[in-house]
């Protein structure tokens, strides 16, 4: 087992996944180390790294995956610093969505029993996120997560069930607070 991946497994399943991750960490220590200020090169790596990604997409550095082909994003995206995203399986990001420092979405995961951990079995579990959705500082999405179109998870949750739309959800385990209404609208007096 070498960072996650159970090279012999893959062997024998004809993939090679350390392979893919090797690449995928080089091309993301490429991109953590170019200048902030270096707009045009952090978009031809991200081209590179990312499997789809929309119009206006900034993930400001430092950035972390580990395949980058399984992420999907769409238009005007905007992650802050220290976002990680485990994309052992699909991660489906929507439209508009802003995702606060110090995130991490997940879709890889663990058997429970010890003796199957230890023989070095994983799995990953396809993540969703939909139109926009803005997640909180140092939220953690967990394997097979749906986050519904609108809704916003508070700083600090832990996600562990799906999130249906237009809510508000927030906690360890995250849970919906409540709908999101027309007072939630905000207009600054400038």
């Amino acid at each position: 087992m070498i960072g996650g991946i159970n090279v012999e497994k893959d062997k024998q399943l004809g993939v090679d996944l350390y392979q893919d991750v090797r690449r995928c960490k080089d091309i993301c220590y490429r991109y953590n180390n170019l200048l902030p200020s270096d707009d045009e090169n952090k978009q031809n790596i991200l081209k590179e790294l990312i499997g789809k990604m929309g119009k206006n997409c900034t993930i400001t550095q430092p950035f972390y995956c580990d395949m980058g082909y399984n992420i999907e994003i769409g238009d005007n995206f905007y992650t802050n610093h220290n976002c990680v995203i485990l994309d052992g399986a699909k991660v489906i990001i929507g439209n508009n969505v802003f995702v606060a420092p110090n995130c991490c979405i997940s879709t890889a995961n663990h058997p429970l029993d010890y003796e199957q951990r230890n023989k070095g079995i994983e799995y990953a579990v396809p993540i969703t996120i939909e139109d926009n959705v803005w997640i909180g500082a140092s939220v953690t999405i967990l394997s097979g997560i749906t986050i519904g179109k609108n809704s916003v998870i508070g700083a600090g949750s832990v996600v562990t069930r799906n999130i249906p739309p237009n809510v508000i959800a927030v906690g360890n385990p995250c849970k919906v607070l409540r709908q999101i209404t027309d007072n939630d609208k905000y207009e600054p007096n400038i």
